[in-house]
């Protein structure tokens, strides 16, 4: 482009263009071309989604709970772990 200011307006006008034609193809691809879910297989696979995290989560905290070591010498739970490191041979 260089320091021609009739390069740099065609360029900045192109820019512009592309990106105009960039949202307009988008609007009209979410609109007319997607399939959108109805109201309740949003609600049946957000309700599954729920449900799959908090399964998750729990597996997480029982294995935490029963392998984890406790970094506050916890005396009530040291875990599976904590026992064996415990052990003096």
């Amino acid at each position: 482009m260089g320091s021609n200011p009739t390069a740099r307006a065609t360029f900045k006008t192109y820019s512009v263009s592309k990106i105009k034609t960039y949202f307009n193809e988008t609007y009209h691809e979410m609109v007319h071309n997607v399939t959108w879910p109805t109201w309740k297989e949003l609600q049946n696979n957000t309700i599954i989604v729920v449900i799959a995290s908090i399964m998750i989560a729990l597996m997480i905290f029982v294995m935490d709970f029963l392998f984890g070591i406790s970094p506050a010498k916890d005396p009530f739970w040291k875990g599976l772990l904590g026992y064996f490191y415990t052990i003096k041979f």
